[in-house]
């Protein structure tokens, strides 16, 4: 019933914060940076003054990807066509059902920034859940105060996740793929029995984001210090507002799926002149604010909907900060 009221809340609560959307798309460019630089630095390294230098600049040179990847470190390997455009979108979600191994210096990568959204977590549930204006020093002060609960809630997090890749997602695409399709001829057959399963392991998925979701969500809004209590609360509110809430996410599922068709479109692809290669990295960033922006999204119509079930739009349990005091006025008081 409060679906739509509170997705529309959601985007003007994050319309009304630009600084947090372009704080977080700043992070995730410094993240990246490094591996970017290292990329570059070694094809620029194989590829030198030779000729195939030039072809990679009008376009794709399938030969001498073949060349580089077979002397390529680990890093290096994940340069393949899989990452190109549109691709790379579809890639992901890929390795993400499929359980695919990715290279080590990756996976550290990813751990990194998805700490780096652990501690920025709590400054922006605070900001959107109070609804208004706040100061640099009252939303690092809510990141750094709810880091650290949410460092209890991470291992519980790591635990459910670990459990469903690495048991469940083996017990549903070896075990009963493998026994529904022991017999079959039917290549669309099997197919629509792995897609059938894909739905379930995603459903899996969806509910575990949804539940540390508003775990998240209670915590800063009624600013409870239980990890294990915030996620018993997330699965009471969850249960009694079963309908509003699956109807929110899905609302902001398709808005991203809305965000991935319109990349499809416009995705950039290989080589050209140097505006078109401007153009498309400009594309591809606007890709990657509106991704951070539906993410955004998610977390200000949650804490937007549950408000409006708790209490009222802006009710925060933990009161404002007040504004520190000058050093100098400390000293003179003491």
């Amino acid at each position: 019933m409060n679906a739509v009221p509170s997705l529309i809340d959601g985007v003007k609560r994050v319309g009304r914060a630009p600084v947090v959307l372009a704080c977080v798309f700043v992070v995730t460019l410094l993240t990246a940076m490094p591996f970017s630089l290292l990329m570059r630095d070694a094809i620029a390294s194989h590829l030198g003054s030779s000729l195939a230098a030039e072809e990679a600049a009008r376009g794709f040179n399938y030969q001498w990807l073949g060349e580089y990847r077979a002397q390529a470190s680990d890093l290096g390997k994940t340069l393949r066509t899989a990452i190109i455009g549109f691709a790379a979108a579809l890639d992901n979600i890929s390795a993400l059902l499929d359980r695919d191994a990715r290279p080590a210096s990756i996976l550290w990568l990813g751990a990194a920034y998805l700490l780096l959204w652990l501690f920025l977590a709590g400054g922006i549930i605070d900001r959107y859940a109070r609804n208004r204006p706040t100061h640099s020093y009252e939303f690092f002060s809510a990141c750094g105060m709810y880091f650290v609960r949410f460092l209890r809630l991470a291992p519980i997090i790591a635990l459910t996740y670990y459990v469903l890749f690495a048991i469940v997602h083996p017990i549903f695409f070896d075990d009963i793929y493998g026994s529904l399709t022991a017999d079959v001829t039917s290549e669309r057959t099997a197919f629509v029995y792995r897609v059938g399963l894909y739905l379930v392991f995603g459903m899996l998925l969806v509910a575990a984001n949804v539940v540390f979701d508003y775990a998240k969500v209670r915590a800063v809004v009624e600013d409870r210090r239980s990890m294990i209590g915030a996620i018993a609360a997330s699965l009471r509110f969850i249960r009694r507002n079963f309908s509003t809430v699956a109807v929110l996410y899905l609302i902001n599922g398709l808005i991203f799926v809305a965000v991935l068709l319109a990349y499809a479109v416009v995705a950039p692809g290989v080589g050209g002149t140097v505006l078109r290669i401007g153009l498309g990295f400009g594309v591809s960033q606007l890709y990657l604010l509106a991704r951070l922006w539906v993410r955004l999204v998610f977390v200000a119509s949650e804490t937007a909907l549950f408000q409006v079930r708790l209490a009222y739009t802006g009710y925060v349990a933990n009161p404002p900060l007040p504004l520190p005091e000058p050093p100098i006025v400390e000293q003179v008081v003491g």
